[in-house]
Parts: structure tokens; C-alpha cells; sequence
């Protein structure tokens, strides 16, 4: 039996021992974390600062997991759920039961969203979420007389999650084939090609598309589109203009759903509140969560169309989905208060501010460093690559290992960035802060950078 631990005052090591014993890490190497542990251990955090529990101080430059929108120990968010907590912390919402906190947040998250989605269904986080817009894309369709439009096509690229549907979504191999449980009737089309849905047949790249998809498997058999409106995980892939309207015309052309992950660019990350407000698009499902709470509190959910509310809520029988902490009084209560806190200090003009400042820093490492290359940003969503030689777009050896390299480089110097591979060749570096932070905290994350792919190219 163990030894009873919890209140035990216990040092760093002896906390790594434990978590390398009983702690089984997602996305993390096993074998490597069982040897030689956690990587860091965090104790407390302030704006966009973190610490560990040997008092180091770390920028967090991608908000832990694009996330931590307001940034870390705000306090008003906590007193917001200790409130909550101590009059209510949890109810159910099966059968009908409710609460204030999930009324009151409902009605505010309806009052954001762009054009007439204009009901919500809460989930606890983002897999959750696409989960569910998967499932209700399948019923509404089944309500309309028309069963057999079940199919969902992504995009390659894509990350959508970790459930077993959203799972298959995900286009990244890795999470895609993970434990080979991916369900039937979900297809990848080549990204943001832009002519192609618009119907340019004479495109070379016209085989793969969204368009093409359809017409090859029948538009009365596809149930919905899926899309980041900007890919995260996936690479930070900004798309054209005109691209999501594309795909909204496709949609309205052949009566399938069109579903927004906005799990990474909702709640301010690109510069508006919602990321498909950018290209002024409504989706029929807007799939939210991390930046909802600001991590404070797990909560997810999906926003839907009037005209699908009004087939589901025709339905005499039960809706036979849902989840635990569907509505989650606390989790609802810190989102209310999240939300204010944002409308309050304008946390979303000063995302868009930031935007041109991150990007001017990028253009300076571009410029000082002939292996760097496509930056993009997007609010504060944005990206850049590094290759052996841009010009040609030569990409480094495998074995280099270039964004995990100056990933390490930005570490030891005190910055959490996060390193993408996600193709052969392929190294991009992803830089997603919290959307509080200031000029001069800017300028501080790139001249790490600088530094960290200075010390990079001297070991090539």
C-alpha cells in the first residue's frame, strides 16, 4: 500500500520520483519520462511568467497549450470559482436541470457569436466538443429525413483532438493511427485551396479537395465540413483569403454542415473574438473551449445555428448525449467571469495590437538569419519555419533536428515555446502568449529567440 503523501511536505525530487512512478503523461515519450522524469515542475505563475519549484522564472510563449489567454494567477477568476464553489460548485443538466451560471453563460457566449448561432451545448473541453458536432451534424440530418448524410471530411493538417471522432479528424499521423481506433466515413481534403472549391476543375491541384471529395462520394452521403480557421497544432497554417467563404459556398451549395473548430483561435487569439469572424463566415457549429475559461476551469462546448436548433428541439424523445459536467456551475461562473475581464481591459484590441509587433520581431530574425522563414501571425497565433536553405526551400536533415533544437536553446534560456514537426522536413517553431502581454514582453520573447537560434547555428 503507498505511504499516504498528500500532506506531506516534499522536495522536488522526491515529487519527480512520484510522478515518474504514478504519473503516466499525455503526449509524452513513456520510456523516457519513466527514466528520467518530468521535465519541469510548475509552481505558480503570474501574467505571462511561470515558475518552477526551484523559483526559475519562464515566459510562457505559448500558453501552456494556446490556452491561458488572460495569463496565469488572476485572482479575480479564482474568487470568481471559490464563489461559485461555495454556493453551488456542481449540478447536473440531464433531465432538464439547470443553473444560473450556465444560463447566464449561455446567453452571453449567444450575444458573441457572429450571425445566428444562437444556442449552446457545453462539453468539458475541445475533443469534446468536435465530438459533439459531429454527433448532432449525424442527427439533425437524421431529423431532416436524410440518415445516410453521416460522413465528415477534415482537412490534412488538421488537429481536432484525441476522442475517437475527433481523433480520426486529426490528420497529424501520430494522434491519427494512435491505438488504431478511428472510426469509418471521415475523410482529409487538401488544404486551403481556394479555386478548387470555388470549382476550377483545371487546378492541378484539383484531386483531394473538398470539392472533389463530395462529388466522388455524393453530397446526399456528407453530413459536414470540418476546419480550424486557423490550423494549430497542425503547423499554424493561416489560409488565403477567401478561402472559408469558399468552403461556406460549397457548403450552402450541396446542404452540408459546416463546422468551425474554434477550440485555439476562439476567445480573442486571432484578433477578434472569434477566429472565423475574420473572414466574416458563420458556421452552422462554432466549437469553443481552452480560451473560454482561460484554463481556469475545464469547459468546452459548441454553438449552434437557429435553423438547427429549432429541428433538434422538435425531437420528442431524449437526446441521448451529453456529458457529466455538461454546464459545469464553477467552470461557468469562471467563463462569466473570463469574459468580462477580457471586454473589461480590451484583451482582444490588445491581441490585434500585439500582432504587428510580433510580426515586426519575426521580420527582424528573418531578416538576421538566412535559415528562417514564413513567419505568420494572426493576433497572437502565429508561426515561423527554419530551413537549411529558404530560397530553395531546402528543408534540414531529419536527424538536425532543428525546431526541437532551438526549442531546447529558448528552454534553457527560460522560455516555453513549442516546436512543430509535423511532416518530413518540416520545422516550425509556434509562438501562441498570452494575449496580456505588452511590447516590451515582446520584444524580451524574441531576443530570447534571437539568441536561442544564434546558438543553434553555431553547432551546424
Amino acid at each position: 500500500m503507498a505511504e499516504n503523501l498528500s500532506t506531506k511536505q516534499l522536495s522536488v525530487q522526491e515529487l519527480a520520483e512520484l510522478d515518474k512512478k504514478y504519473f503516466l503523461h499525455p503526449t509524452t515519450a513513456p520510456k523516457v519520462h519513466a527514466e528520467q522524469g518530468p521535465k519541469i515542475m510548475f509552481s505558480e505563475g503570474k501574467g505571462i511568467y511561470v515558475k518552477d519549484m526551484d523559483g526559475n522564472s519562464y515566459i510562457d510563449g505559448v500558453s501552456m497549450l494556446w490556452n491561458v489567454n488572460l495569463g496565469h494567477g488572476q485572482k479575480e477568476l479564482a474568487e470568481a470559482a471559490k464563489e461559485q464553489m461555495e454556493k453551488l460548485a456542481y449540478s447536473s443538466s440531464f433531465i432538464g436541470y439547470s443553473n444560473e451560471p450556465a444560463v447566464r453563460l449561455a446567453e452571453k457566449l449567444v450575444s458573441l457569436a457572429p450571425g445566428d448561432l444562437n444556442s449552446v451545448f457545453y462539453t468539458s473541453g475541445g475533443s469534446e466538443s468536435n465530438d459533439t458536432a459531429f454527433k448532432l451534424a449525424r442527427f439533425y440530418w437524421e431529423l431532416k429525413g436524410q440518415p445516410k448524410k453521416r460522413k465528415i471530411i477534415a482537412l490534412e493538417n488538421a488537429y481536432h483532438g484525441v476522442t475517437i471522432a475527433a481523433q480520426t479528424a486529426t490528420s497529424i499521423p501520430n494522434f491519427h493511427t494512435f491505438s488504431s481506433s478511428n472510426i469509418s466515413d471521415v475523410f482529409h481534403a487538401k488544404p486551403h485551396l481556394t479555386n478548387c472549391e470555388l470549382g476550377d476543375k483545371s487546378d492541378p491541384n484539383y484531386e483531394g479537395c473538398i470539392r472533389d471529395i463530395v462529388e466522388k462520394e455524393g453530397a446526399d452521403s456528407i453530413a459536414a465540413v470540418i476546419m480550424e480557421p486557423v490550423q494549430g497544432s497542425g503547423g499554424v497554417y493561416i489560409p488565403p483569403d477567401g478561402y472559408l467563404q469558399a468552403v461556406r459556398k460549397l457548403c450552402d451549395e450541396f446542404g452540408i454542415l459546416f463546422i468551425a473548430d474554434e477550440v485555439i483561435t476562439g476567445f480573442g487569439r486571432t484578433g477578434l473574438m472569434f477566429g472565423s469572424e475574420n473572414w466574416d463566415v458563420v458556421p452552422d457549429f462554432l466549437c469553443f473551449a481552452k480560451g473560454v475559461t482561460s484554463g481556469y476551469a475545464q469547459l468546452g462546448g459548441v454553438l449552434i445555428r437557429q435553423h438547427i436548433r429549432d429541428t433538434i428541439v422538435q425531437y420528442e424523445g431524449v437526446l441521448s448525449h451529453g456529458f457529466t459536467y455538461s454546464g459545469h456551475a464553477t467552470a461557468c461562473a469562471v467563463a462569466l467571469k473570463n469574459i468580462e475581464l477580457m471586454e473589461r481591459d480590451n484583451i482582444v484590441v490588445n491581441a490585434k495590437n500585439m500582432e504587428q509587433v510580433l510580426a515586426d520581431g519575426f521580420e527582424y530574425l528573418k531578416g538576421k538569419y538566412d535559415i528562417v522563414t514564413k513567419t505568420r501571425a494572426i493576433g497572437l497565433l502565429s508561426a515561423f519555419e527554419l530551413y537549411e536553405d529558404p530560397t530553395t526551400e531546402k528543408p534540414f536533415d531529419v536527424s538536425v533536428m532543428a525546431a526541437a533544437k532551438v526549442g531546447e536553446e529558448c528552454f534553457s534560456r527560460k522560455l516555453l515555446i513549442r516546436p512543430i514537426r509535423v511532416g518530413e522536413g518540416k520545422n516550425i517553431i509556434a509562438i501562441a502568449p498570452p494575449l496580456v502581454i505588452n511590447k516590451q514582453e515582446i520584444e524580451q520573447l524574441i531576443a530570447i529567440i534571437d539568441d536561442s537560434i544564434s546558438a543553434f547555428k553555431k553547432t551546424l
